[in-house]
């Protein structure tokens, strides 16, 4: 039986240095691999344990990394083991194949977006003029796609997600508040569309996965089997669901046994 793995990668299987969550003495901690450098300086890790256990998974199954970071994001990405034939970016906006994106699956999602949902332009005036310089550090476009804000987290107004969020979903907008970022993304865009597409190009029989954000869910649910850390902001809310199990792991800890997860499951461990 083929099965596919698809998995998150920012706080489910790499981590900054921020959100490491090494609990235990210095001298006791694991030892680490970077798997991502950025202006110069290491940006994500993983233990050298989940290193051995990722490229085994990824000799052993259809490995698919599923971020919501732009192709140029994840492309700084270098994961252990052969190179995953498919990964997919922008929350499901590109299914790459062989690190280049497919037209096709470009069109598709171009003309479910054009059908269903409010124009990209409209929600980010709202999102630009709703928002308070006093704490907005950045407003940023990714792939034409989805908008996100960066801000200062401390100052933001409670309640000010929540009106948003109700502005953006008869438009057809989803709106998720992730650590200091604010994504408002089309109800359409979704990793578990792209993750169906594979699925169905490789002709995989089961699938399973794992994820932390909002965003994530969709992708959970999805899959024949899914695992979610014990932190991030599913963990937050107390989001929780059927063939959806939940660890008590939580930071690079969680990394490595969601990879222990995914190899028993597919009957490998």
């Amino acid at each position: 039986m083929t099965t596919l793995v698809a998995s998150d990668l920012d706080r489910t299987l790499i981590y900054s240095a921020a959100a490491l969550g090494l609990r235990m003495p210095d001298a006791d901690a694991p030892r680490l691999l970077c798997v991502e450098v950025y202006g110069g300086k290491p940006l994500s890790y993983v233990t050298e344990t989940a290193a051995a256990l990722l490229d085994e998974l990824a000799r052993t199954a259809v490995f698919v990394p599923t971020t919501t970071r732009t192709r140029e994001q994840y492309q700084r990405i270098s994961l252990p083991g052969p190179a995953a034939r498919f990964a997919i970016c922008a929350n499901g906006g590109h299914l790459l194949v062989d690190g280049v994106s497919d037209p096709d699956w470009q069109r598709q999602v171009a003309a479910r977006l054009a059908d269903e949902c409010a124009s990209l332009g409209e929600v980010r005036a709202h999102l630009l003029a709703a928002a308070d310089p006093a704490w907005l550090l950045k407003e940023r476009i990714a792939e034409d796609f989805f908008a996100y804000l960066v801000v200062e987290r401390s100052l933001l107004p409670e309640g000010w997600v929540k009106e948003l969020a109700e502005w953006a979903e008869p438009r057809g907008w989803t709106v998720s508040l992730q650590g200091r970022k604010i994504y408002a993304v089309p109800q359409p865009l979704t990793k578990s569309a792209a993750v169906r597409e594979v699925a169905r190009r490789t002709g995989a029989e089961e699938i399973l996965a794992a994820g932390d954000s909002l965003l994530d869910a969709d992708l959970l649910l999805s899959a024949d089997h899914a695992w979610r850390p014990g932190h991030g902001e599913l963990a937050d809310t107390g989001w929780s669901a059927p063939d959806v199990e939940v660890l008590e792991e939580k930071g690079i800890a969680a990394g490595e046994e969601i990879l222990r997860r995914f190899l028993a499951a597919a009957g490998r461990g």
